[in-house]
């Protein structure tokens, strides 16, 4: 029996976008490792290990140049409302994974600067934030993987607790800088990272909104909860 041309077409656009899906998924790991990286050089004061970090970010543009090439390929397909969504989805979630991986660049860069000073006790509150949100990340990749809107809603509500963690870190360092001048610069270090992590929370949460549009489409999401009261006055 030959095969008809309709379901050739039909069949090549399935095989382009598990190929776009599988490119997403390996930019989202490589952004999950350098996260990873950036937590451990924090640790380690390896200036060598940050510096490769920084050049890897490459690695990540180029494979969010390489979505936005094959998301216009299929686009041009003429794709129907569900493989639409697929396609927005892509772009968006795309642009989220390079802006995680250039806050792992940034923290870093900045873990070079920290280096400069003596050891502070408040990195392992800074790890136990960057653990939380690399468990955030992987698992919306997971979510996105499976076309999980279940998972992913729990992602999204996950993003209260990183809020909090981030909230508690940030007016501690606050507090040791006004207790030690001496601490000022290094802790500021800190803030900046410190927030990046919180950035990178919520691109992930924002990665989970994009499976749940890709399963659901224009269905409502419950309000998010936040909990950064860092602007907050009181």
């Amino acid at each position: 029996m030959s095969t008809q041309p309709h379901d050739h077409i039909v069949r090549s656009y399935d095989e382009e976008s598990q190929r776009l899906s599988g490119e997403l998924l390996r930019m989202g790991r490589m952004a999950a490792a350098q996260l990873e990286a950036a937590l451990d050089v924090v640790d380690r004061r390896d200036d060598a290990a940050a510096a490769r970090i920084v050049a890897n970010d490459e690695a990540i543009d180029a494979l969010e140049a390489e979505v936005s090439h094959d998301v216009m390929k299929l686009a041009l397909r003429g794709p129907l409302a569900r493989d639409l969504r697929g396609i927005l989805a892509a772009l968006r979630i795309a642009a989220d994974i390079e802006r995680i991986g250039d806050y792992a660049a940034n923290m870093a860069k900045r873990s070079t600067a920290l280096n400069t000073a003596p050891p502070l006790p408040h990195t392992r509150g800074l790890n136990a934030l960057g653990q939380l949100v690399l468990r955030q990340l992987r698992e919306v990749l997971d979510a996105y993987a499976a076309d999980d809107a279940d998972a992913a809603q729990r992602v999204r509500d996950s993003d209260a607790e990183v809020d909090t963690f981030y909230t508690g870190l940030f007016r501690e360092l606050l507090t040791y800088m006004m207790e030690d001048a001496r601490a000022i610069t290094p802790c500021t270090h800190l803030l900046f990272m410190a927030k990046n992590l919180e950035r990178i929370g919520d691109h992930a949460t924002n990665i989970a909104e994009n499976v749940w549009f890709l399963v659901h489409g224009a269905d409502a999401l419950p309000p998010r909860e936040k909990r950064d009261t860092t602007s907050v006055p009181g």
